[in-house]
């Protein structure tokens, strides 16, 4: 019986793997969660508001900005946008941006609650993930905003830099905008005008 050829052949090729599995060991390794949870992990983490700013102040992540989306299931446009603040962490995470999600559904709901934890795994929300554990409205009245999806971006001290909101029905925002602001910031630069208002 002839001797197969195959190990002989295949010897390169596994060598050439093997160096291919030590060189992806030394990528940059992905950057701390907020929340303290693992890379790949989703999670939901029920937060009062002032444990929420605290954590936001505490900076665990290291970032040099924290892009927090305000959500809940019950709202269409949330759930349509997501995946825009799912890639903004996968494109800008290693670049200083933390990423979380903060759903506003009422925390008594156990359906609503149960409805969250999947979507966001559906989506492979692998980044904080927090649910405001206040009265029904609470975050609202906290955050400041009469309407959702809205988004805040924070420095390293938890100080909120800017907002995007839908308040005003003359000046409603778009993700591509939000991605826009955070990828001048993270480079330094001088972000884009808002619409309606005059380049300065």
């Amino acid at each position: 019986m002839n001797a197969p050829r195959l190990s002989l052949l295949a010897l390169p090729a596994l060598a050439l793997a093997g160096l291919g599995f030590v060189a992806s060991g030394l990528t940059t390794p992905a950057p701390a969660r907020a929340d303290g949870a693992k890379a790949d992990e989703v999670t939901l983490t029920p937060v009062k508001w002032d444990e929420f700013r605290t954590r936001l102040a505490a900076n665990k992540a290291k970032a040099k900005y924290t892009l927090v989306d305000a959500w809940a299931t019950t709202c269409g446009p949330c759930k349509e946008n997501f995946p825009h603040l799912v890639e903004m962490h996968r494109k800008y995470a290693r670049q200083g941006l933390a990423v979380a999600s903060l759903t506003l559904d009422d925390p008594s709901d156990a359906k609503a609650i149960d409805e969250a934890r999947k979507f966001l795994q559906e989506k492979k929300a692998v980044f904080a993930n927090y649910l405001m554990n206040e009265e029904f409205g609470v975050g609202f009245e906290k955050l400041g905003i009469n309407a959702i999806p809205a988004v805040f971006l924070y420095g390293p001290d938890g100080k909120e830099v800017k907002r995007f909101t839908m308040d005003d029905a003359e000046n409603q925002f778009t993700y591509e905008e939000v991605e826009a602001y955070v990828k001048a910031v993270l480079k330094g630069e001088k972000p884009p005008a808002e619409k309606g208002k005059a380049k300065g």
